[in-house]
């Protein structure tokens, strides 16, 4: 360690010499000296090499072939570690390189962008400097016409330091595309690559660029149909993929429809076949992830990429990876991808959720056909929360408004055991997942009593133990939500009349400070209390001798707005929603407003 240090300082003493060829050839020997070497790269940055090579770089007496190697050198430095990258913007250097881009002299210049363009793709460096000098972004579209490495090097920074809608404002206001949109064209694939990068992250979500590159003619070819170009087999994945996000958030931001053909023929296949194994890890996450995006608001691409290469069968391969048995050859890669499989996971679910999210056909055939229940099932006994709400959230999901085929296999799957597990999970996450499968489990008079025959006395013990114990708000609100459904049962509702503790507790809650769980317990009572059906009269007469009237009455000279009338305001602002964590979103198909309204009213009288 003292002999390396040793060495390092000698370099570093060099930079002092008064004789300038000597401290060139220092530089020189520098640079030599710290190619693929961190430990090199991080003795010199603490001995002070840094401040001197930005001195020497911004001298005007240096020679320009040592400003150029100090550049270098600088650049070198900036490839080690994050903390070498730190280092070096500590000491100004981002203000330096952008005033030595002022310089006539080309090589110079592309040292200067070389060194900038490593310093920018860090994640520890803060972009915003980039944006600083409001002369600095003009100058480099200036620059993008001089060589093939400034088109590279400045496209490059601009697609990783375009990061919100401020800074895709300032780029388009510079000439952004009509600069860059030439370089689709470029004889090199590294300047192409880097410019599709910058359309990629300057679209995204921006509306006003989406609709400008519509009409945007490259070579007197549209756009888009350069984009589409870029998609094809014979191109590299990496291309294929970034053009297809191109596309992806140019439909999203509705410059182009969804029925386009350049969606549903090109961009729509492409994006699936980066979803297959033989892909790398990465780019199965981004083709998932970013199919999700494309297809989540409309149906149409939702069922047609249900129908795609085997998608579901393919997003199913995603929970099994990597696989136990891998050859040896492939052991890097396999210690790569343990280390993400999370994130094969998670786009997984982001593709589950956005294919399912509108049809139910495609929920049962995501679900059903690719065996992937079984999977979801058994990350609910994950020993990782997030594993464990994920698959009973996708469960949840699956349940809503699911036919009864549906639900027994989900119930099957998961096993009852498993179910009221979780129901006493310590992740309060995960225990409203739960009671939100339940409660969809629990919807449809036909569903409610069958579920409720088989296992209605686990479901009854469980909901009394979460209104007895200490929960939040949100809980017992879920929870008595499904009591609402099981009241609204032909046969269920007779485990709720019969079970005086659990009538007390509803009473209880209609009486809470807080409205949610008045209007949740009130409900219940509505749905047992219903005219029209059988057995209504005894109902009514039990819970009047219970005393339920007397609350009633007090609810509705309460100062709080009418219940049915705030219920209603409720329900028009609370959507149904699969994906909705909100108890009441999912009343509407247990109980009507006017069926709620009535019962009462009839009730009171």
């Amino acid at each position: 360690m003292q002999e390396v240090t040793a060495t390092s300082r000698h370099y570093v003493d060099r930079l002092f010499d008064p004789d300038p060829q000597k401290v060139l050839q220092g530089v020189i020997d520098m640079k030599n000296a710290v190619i693929g070497n961190n430990k090199q790269k991080a003795n010199l940055i603490v001995l002070g090499a840094v401040p001197r090579l930005l001195y020497l770089l911004q001298q005007s007496s240096s020679s320009m072939e040592l400003r150029t190697e100090c550049a270098v050198v600088l650049g070198s430095l900036a490839m080690g570690t994050e903390n070498n990258i730190k280092s070096l913007v500590d000491c100004h250097i981002i203000p330096a390189l952008l005033q030595g881009l002022l310089s006539p002299d080309l090589v110079f210049i592309e040292a200067c962008l070389r060194c900038l363009r490593t310093v920018f793709i860090s994640p520890v460096t803060p972009v915003q400097l980039l944006y600083t000098d409001p002369t600095v972004i003009p100058h480099l579209m200036s620059l993008l016409s001089n060589s093939l490495r400034t088109q590279e090097y400045i496209t490059q920074i601009f697609s990783h330091c375009c990061k919100t809608p401020e800074h895709q404002t300032i780029l388009f206001n510079h000439g952004a595309i009509q600069n860059i949109a030439p370089l689709l064209i470029s004889p090199s694939y590294k300047v192409r690559m880097q410019a599709l990068k910058c359309f990629s992250v300057l679209a995204y979500e921006n509306t006003q660029v989406s609709m400008t590159l519509v009409n945007v003619l490259v070579d007197g070819e549209l756009l888009t149909q350069v984009f589409v170009k870029m998609m094809q087999r014979d191109q590299p994945i990496e291309m294929q993929l970034t053009a297809a996000k191109c596309l992806t958030y140019m439909c999203r931001a509705s410059a182009i429809r969804t029925d386009d053909s350049c969606i549903v023929l090109k961009t729509l296949p492409c994006l699936v076949r980066m979803c297959s194994k033989e892909h790398l890890l990465e780019e199965r996450v981004e083709g998932a992830e970013t199919l999700a995006y494309l297809m989540e608001p409309d149906v149409e691409l939702q069922r047609i990429a249900s129908t795609t290469d085997h998608l579901v069968a393919m997003l199913a391969d995603y929970f099994k990876y990597p696989s136990s048995v891998s050859a040896i050859t492939d052991i890097k890669r396999l210690d790569h991808d343990l280390k993400h499989a999370h994130e094969l996971r998670q786009a997984a679910f982001k593709l589950y959720a956005s294919l399912g999210s509108n049809d139910e056909e495609i929920r049962k055939k995501p679900i059903l056909e690719s065996g992937v229940m079984e999977l979801l099932c058994s990350l609910t006994q994950s020993d990782s929360p997030a594993l464990r709400v994920n698959g009973i959230w996708a469960l949840m999901n699956m349940a809503f408004q699911a036919d009864q085929k549906v639900k027994v296999e989900i119930v099957r799957c998961l096993g009852t055991e498993q179910l009221f597990r979780l129901l006493s999970d310590p992740d309060t996450n995960v225990l409203m997942k739960t009671l939100g499968l339940l409660r969809n489990l629990l919807s449809q008079r036909a569903h409610i009593d069958q579920v409720m025959s088989s296992h209605g006395k686990q479901i009854m013990q469980a909901v009394t133990l979460i209104l007895e114990a200490e929960h939040s708000i949100e809980v017992k609100e879920q929870t008595l939500c499904i009591l609402v459904n099981i009241a609204d049962g032909n046969t269920a509702k007779d485990l709720i009349m019969t079970n005086d503790d659990m009538l007390q507790k509803i009473k209880y809650y209609m009486g809470h400070s807080n409205v949610k769980l008045q209007l949740a317990a009130t409900f219940c009572v509505s749905n047992l209390i219903w005219n029209e059906e059988d057995g209504s009269q005894e109902r009514q007469d039990k819970l009047r001798e219970m005393g339920f009237v007397d609350i009633l009455h007090k609810l509705t000279q309460s100062s709080e707005p009418n219940l049915s009338d705030r219920w209603a305001r409720t329900v028009r602002h609370k959507k149904e929603n699969i994906l909705s964590d909100t108890p009441l979103a999912c009343w509407t198909h247990s109980v009507s407003l006017f069926r709620a309204k009535t019962a009462l009213q009839q009730y009171l009288a």
